[in-house]
């Protein structure tokens, strides 16, 4: 980390040394331009604080809340590099990870033991007129909520939704292209062929890869500073506005329990693996100081079977099963806003429990979410569908979560 930091150093020192500077706005990032204007390149830096505090719910009963425990975290610290490449029409972006939440992996043979630090490293390149491709690793284009970045969060964290089928981020290709039909209906279109394993893999493409559709659908126009992917009302729509989207993903013969995610199972010969079908159904409505989004998920194996077998012993399961996530939240004067959510999953009796989630959330926004503190409490009710009814509603939670983000 201590030669990374020079590396940083010397760049800094290169760049005052052969280009202009500009200090724009807070939230802006620091940024240079070179002096042929050949090249430009935007040095953003954001952090999160957390505080957590959760307890046990015993049955459902609220007279025996228990097991009281609390963290303080780091959650996220990001560095972040993006610019033009000799045209305007190739773009590049490095997001680094740098918190010890965002590193992890650092104990896993398929990176090599090395640290996961980089998020995003892609170049996009407008190649013909609506016609673009981004070559790298980036986020794949699954449900809106895992696209939406955790900067823009309408509450603190992304729901359980996203945290158990979302498809993250992915080592690939993705081409983009978008259409007008009239004067405001847009169509964008997304095709991505990726390695299937996840971000930053070293050990190679271990089963079949990954590929991924996206159709999305903006019947009144575009969005206010791209809004359909921006958490609240920070922008205030004057029009009615509305983004709805579908995404498929096929991962052949996954080698993670969630495809890009989750553990690895430990497969020898990978026919015996899996191919992961996941349908991703969402939308973002946005008027004035009101904002909408919902989401719906279905992850299952080719088979409708999660289990992994080998010499006729089972060696791991796929986290599969279906999902929804409805969200609202209205934008008071001064920029203080009100939020609720509201989460069910339904996972297949093998893999685990079903929860349900209810979520209220309270943000205030001092420069929009580059400087803003959120504040949410839940309550996460975890039931077992496989079980009598006297065991539903065991070890339930409430989760009071406290944030605050800062964003240069």
């Amino acid at each position: 980390m201590k030669i990374f930091s020079f590396i940083i150093f010397f760049l800094f020192l290169g760049n005052l040394g052969h280009s202009q500077t500009t200090m724009p706005t807070f939230g802006k990032g620091l940024q240079f331009v070179g002096k042929d204007s050949s090249y430009t390149m935007k040095i953003g830096v954001r952090f999160q604080t957390l505080f957590i505090n959760q307890w046990s719910v015993r049955n459902d009963d609220l007279n025996y809340v228990e097991d009281y425990s609390s963290n303080f975290l780091i959650r996220r610290w990001r560095l972040k590099f993006d610019g033009i490449v000799y045209s305007p029409k190739i773009k590049y972006k490095l997001e680094l990870g740098l918190s010890n939440r965002d590193i992890g992996a650092a104990n896993n043979p398929q990176t090599n033991f090395a640290s996961s630090i980089v998020l995003d490293a892609y170049i996009d390149w407008n190649f013909y007129r609506n016609f673009s491709v981004k070559i790298g690793q980036t986020k794949l284009p699954g449900n809106r909520e895992r696209v939406i970045s955790s900067a823009n969060l309408q509450f603190v964290d992304r729901s359980l939704l996203n945290s158990t089928f979302n498809i993250d981020r992915d080592i690939g290709l993705q081409f983009h292209h978008h259409f007008k039909l009239g004067n405001n209906f847009i169509i964008q279109e997304t095709a991505a062929l990726t390695q299937g394993e996840g971000r930053n893999v070293t050990a190679g493409n271990q089963g079949g890869f990954d590929y991924t559709f996206k159709v999305e659908f903006l019947p009144f126009g575009k969005f206010a500073s791209k809004g359909d992917y921006v958490g609240s009302a920070v922008k205030y729509e004057a029009k009615p506005k509305l983004s709805v989207s579908a995404a498929y993903d096929i991962n052949d013969k996954a080698s993670k329990e969630g495809g890009q995610l989750g553990a690895y199972i430990l497969i020898n010969d990978f026919n015996n693996a899996k191919t992961l079908h996941t349908l991703f159904i969402d939308f973002m409505f946005k008027y004035k100081k009101l904002s909408i989004m919902g989401e719906y998920a279905l992850k299952d194996t080719e088979d409708g079977n999660p289990n992994v077998f080998e010499d006729d012993n089972e060696i791991g399961t796929y986290d599969v099963g279906s999902g929804y996530n409805l969200s609202a939240g209205w934008m008071f004067d001064k920029n203080v806003e009100l939020a609720l959510r509201y989460t069910a999953i339904e996972k297949d009796i093998v893999v685990g429990n079903s929860m349900k989630e209810y979520t209220l959330g309270f943000s205030k926004f001092f420069n929009a979410h580059k400087f803003k503190f959120q504040t949410d409490l839940s309550y996460r009710d975890n039931y077992y569908p496989n079980t009598t009814f006297e065991n539903k509603g065991k070890n339930d939670n409430i989760y009071w979560r406290l944030q605050f983000e800062v964003h240069f």
